[in-house]
């Protein structure tokens, strides 16, 4: 008897659990938008490149495109629809509202999901690729505008918002990135971007 290649699965999503059936090569993307049309996350290369896809599992932030819904069952599955409390936005799509941390809006609630996952790693510790120091003793680093942009480099933004999503993820974890001035002789990355344009036009 040949295996089969589906079953019935149960998923736990913004606290709500669904129950239905599956193909098991089903990703948690196409579960989310085409079974249970949750269609805030969004699929961008469906290839986990470009970071709009990205929900929070378990609190940690994945790209939904690459998992697998089966193995998401007995996990907790948090999309942009699920932040909101009680009416009120979450503090992280208030910035965004506040500070037009978009344009289009496609890769807005990866960006979100991702963001809110960047402020509590930041606030266990974790260190990224450009903290100047990673003993465990050295405590969580400023969240600089330098460490928000390696954080949040997995997704991308096609409309070029990157100013602004900074400043926004910047807002949401309480920092103000104007009182993390860069070290002397490196230039804003927005300077460096409209050179980028300018000479490309």
């Amino acid at each position: 008897m040949a295996p089969t290649t589906s079953g019935v699965i149960t998923l736990d999503i913004n606290g709500e659990k669904h129950t239905l059936p599956v193909d098991h090569r089903t990703t948690l993307l196409d579960a989310l938008r085409e079974r249970l049309d949750l269609t805030g996350t969004k699929k961008g290369c469906d290839q986990g490149q470009c970071g709009a896809c990205t929900v929070l599992l378990d609190g940690r932030r994945i790209l939904s495109c690459l998992q697998l819904a089966v193995a998401a069952e007995g996990r907790a599955v948090t999309t942009v629809e699920g932040l909101a409390e009680d009416g009120a936005l979450h503090p992280v799509q208030q910035a965004f509202l506040d500070l037009d941390g978009y344009q289009c809006g496609y890769c807005t609630p990866g960006q979100i999901c991702s963001a809110v996952a960047v402020i509590e790693e930041h606030a266990a510790g974790w260190p990224s690729a450009v903290t100047p120091d990673v003993r465990p003793e050295a405590g969580p680093p400023p969240l600089t505008p330098d460490e928000i942009r390696e954080r949040m480099s997995g997704n991308l933004c096609r409309c070029s918002a990157y100013v602004s999503i900074v400043r926004a993820v910047a807002r949401a974890a309480g920092e103000r990135p104007e009182e993390h001035p860069r070290p002397a002789g490196q230039r804003p990355a927005e300077d460096r971007d409209t050179e980028l344009k300018e000479s490309a036009a």
